[in-house]
């Protein structure tokens, strides 16, 4: 007996211990757990609110006038005849900079190139670059008009830059948004879909165009989809990139919306989108989360796409590849990806029984670990 108490005795100062430990760390770190669970969870629950009702919408709407200043930048490269007399498939978005001309090149050589897409794919699609005006040479006078030069030489060569005068920075994200659906309401409405992307992803061309052609088909409309982010809360850390003051959206949760990394809506979204920009206040540098609150002025949630990587880097191999449309976070080797990912074997390389459990087992190894974030869901495994 007299073990008996000895034994609990010790057993509820290990428990003290343990309790003493937690508490200290949850303590040091409190800020850390604050925002990454109890923020989260709090965001989460209000996200019905949010994506039902329209008060966000109403708290940022303002006149067309003051709409119009966001967005009324003059163009600097522009060509008005890149979707004039043809059936466009897909008008694809690249949201670059103007000193990235080695990404853009790349891009044209790969998957935006688009006599390959019409050729071997047997549509049009046409690629556009939007962008700024690079913020350190605008205030030097030499260094602007070599880079303009530059630019100009390009544009002449391809024809498909468009670039507005502000400045091409983070916090203009949402500036070269009011560029894109902009410039497609003026210049190519009848684009079946529209996508935008940043100039560091890799889009696998053939899978994306074979995925809207059955949309087409099927006369498909509301069409949002991407990467999904749901319930995300606002980042109110001073210190970070995407800090969020109250004074410019005050709510504990976002809207629904998909990673700007990359995504597609269908034509009638574009233009539902394009005319919601003209009442709303642009000043939501992040520019994901503006195109949510457009979309619940249009009426439009966004559709969830297994093969969407949004943020996040694919991993390298061709039970991948096979499926795939987009991958995030390729500066150096799109080249590469596009050579290996679009080669004959892979179109095969899950067919028959074999194969197919082979590919499920592949995609479990990859997808399925609990760090893995960011990109393609545990979900992929079993498409």
């Amino acid at each position: 007996m007299f073990m008996n108490c000895r034994r609990v005795r010790k057993w509820h100062f290990l428990q003290l211990v343990s309790m003493c430990c937690v508490m200290s760390v949850l303590m040091v770190c409190w800020d850390h757990v604050d925002h990454n669970v109890v923020s989260h969870v709090k965001s989460y629950s209000y996200r019905y609110l949010i994506n039902s009702y329209d008060f966000i919408n109403k708290s940022l709407s303002v006149s067309t006038k003051e709409a119009a200043r966001f967005g009324s930048f003059p163009y600097l490269l522009n060509n008005k005849e890149v979707c004039k007399d043809k059936d466009v498939l897909l008008l694809l978005f690249v949201k670059s900079s103007p000193g990235n001309f080695r990404r853009r090149q790349a891009i044209r050589s790969t998957w935006g190139n688009e006599s390959y897409i019409s050729h071997e794919l047997g549509v049009i699609v046409k690629v556009v670059f939007a962008m700024g005006v690079h913020p350190v040479v605008r205030f030097d006078s030499s260094l602007q008009d070599k880079l303009h030069e530059e630019l100009h030489k390009e544009h002449m060569n391809h024809g498909d830059l468009v670039q507005q005068d502000f400045l091409d920075t983070f916090h203009n994200l949402t500036v070269k948004l009011l560029l894109q659906f902009r410039w497609t309401h003026e210049n190519c409405a009848h684009a079946r879909f529209l996508m935008t992307a940043d100039d560091d992803v890799f889009i696998h061309l053939p899978n994306l165009v074979h995925y809207l052609q059955d949309l087409r088909r099927q006369n498909m409309r509301n069409l949002w989809v991407g990467h999904v982010h749901r319930g995300a809360p606002p980042v109110r850390r001073r210190d970070s990139k995407y800090y969020m003051p109250f004074d410019m959206y005050q709510w504990s949760s976002y809207p629904d919306y998909t990673a700007g990394a990359g995504y597609v809506v269908s034509g009638d979204v574009a233009a539902k989108i394009y005319q919601a920009t003209l009442s709303l206040n642009a000043s939501m540098y992040i520019d994901d989360v503006f195109m949510g609150i457009c979309a619940i002025a249009a009426g439009v949630l966004p559709q969830e796409h297994a093969y969407f990587s949004g943020e996040g880097k694919t991993p390298y191999h061709p039970c991948i590849y096979e499926k795939m449309i987009t991958s995030h976070g390729h500066e150096d080797d799109i080249r590469y990806l596009w050579k290996v990912a679009t080669a004959p074997q892979v179109k095969s390389i899950s067919s028959g029984l074999v194969g197919k459990l082979y590919c499920t087992a592949v995609k479990m190894t990859l997808l399925c670990k609990p760090y893995f974030t960011n990109t393609y869901s545990c979900m992929a495994a079993f498409t």
